[in-house]
């Protein structure tokens, strides 16, 4: 940590949060809770997994998991020069039209490549099925079960107002297409818990999510040993702490990794945010939050 970057984090087994806790942009973090509606929505057959696409070329699954061979939005220099100069966001379909002139970078299943691009879409196939906005999805598939309060859609700048860093004040949240929840580090701790409790979905379902494709070995500068990702999850391994399962996320002003560590003597799940630019800077947090005090 540095000293301009505060860490907010909580810990299951651990102690209470304060009653005042502040809320978190949870940024990438939302992928797990998207990946989570199209889930329990496949359960109740409102849609079919690996059902082709119209328009898109791939399937739901393939979305999720990143096969689809779809290119992201952030390779693009006007985009990466209009949320500098904090310009409000483009028009959706505006955003995906330029996006997708990018072209296609494999044929679908046949390669993995990180897209936010798919999670938009993903977004829009979910809100079709729901006949609901992402929010309203979330909080009746998610968050009203497991009792979540602060967890909610973030879908302009006054979401962001009050946020415990200072650059959230020049940022829209429409920036990120597929959409970014906020909400606390306890709520968010507390979904990835409840998740490998068994508390959301059904084994079959969740052993869909967690079959992880390989996607890398040790990562400098982050804690990864093994990387791997299923549906909506990132998947490998965080040296001593073994097996990890959750996702990470970053803006341009905080950071989010909210991970679950299987293998140690009692299963822990820990949600770690801070401020700056690099990623490996919170999922460090969360790895010595999980191990605990050494001797």
């Amino acid at each position: 940590m540095t000293p301009d970057a505060p860490l907010f984090l909580h810990r299951i087994p651990g102690p209470e949060p304060a009653a005042d806790a502040p809320l978190m942009p949870y940024w990438s973090v939302t992928k797990t809770v998207i990946a989570l509606c199209a889930l329990r929505l496949a359960e109740a057959q409102r849609f079919d997994l690996d059902a082709p696409l119209a328009d898109i070329g791939a399937t739901l699954r393939q979305l999720l998991d990143h096969t689809a061979g779809l290119p992201d939005y952030f390779t693009l220099p006007a985009y990466r020069d209009s949320v500098a100069r904090d310009d409000e966001p483009w028009p959706p379909d505006d955003l995906l039209r330029a996006a997708l002139a990018q072209g296609r970078l494999f044929a679908p299943g046949e390669g993995w490549a990180y897209s936010n691009v798919g999670y938009l879409l993903a977004r829009r196939v979910i809100e079709e099925a729901a006949g609901l906005p992402l929010d309203a999805v979330v909080q009746g598939q998610i968050c009203a079960p497991l009792g979540l309060r602060s967890l909610r859609l973030a879908t302009g700048r006054r979401d962001f107002r009050d946020l415990p860093f200072p650059g959230a004040q020049r940022y829209h949240p429409g920036w990120v297409y597929h959409g970014c929840l906020i909400g606390s580090a306890e709520d968010a701790a507390r979904l990835m818990h409840a998740l490998f409790a068994g508390k959301i979905l059904k084994p079959e379902s969740l052993t869909q999510m967690t079959a992880a494709r390989p996607v890398g070995g040790a990562q400098p500068g982050r804690p990864w040993t093994e990387c791997g990702y299923g549906l909506g999850l990132m998947c490998g391994r965080f040296g001593a702490a073994g097996r990890v399962l959750g996702h990470s996320g970053g803006g341009p002003f905080s950071l989010a990794a909210v991970y679950h560590f299987p293998d140690l003597p009692a299963p822990v799940t820990v949600a770690a945010f801070t401020g700056g630019g690099d990623e490996g800077r919170a999922e460090f947090a969360a790895q010595e939050a999980a191990l605990g005090p050494r001797p």
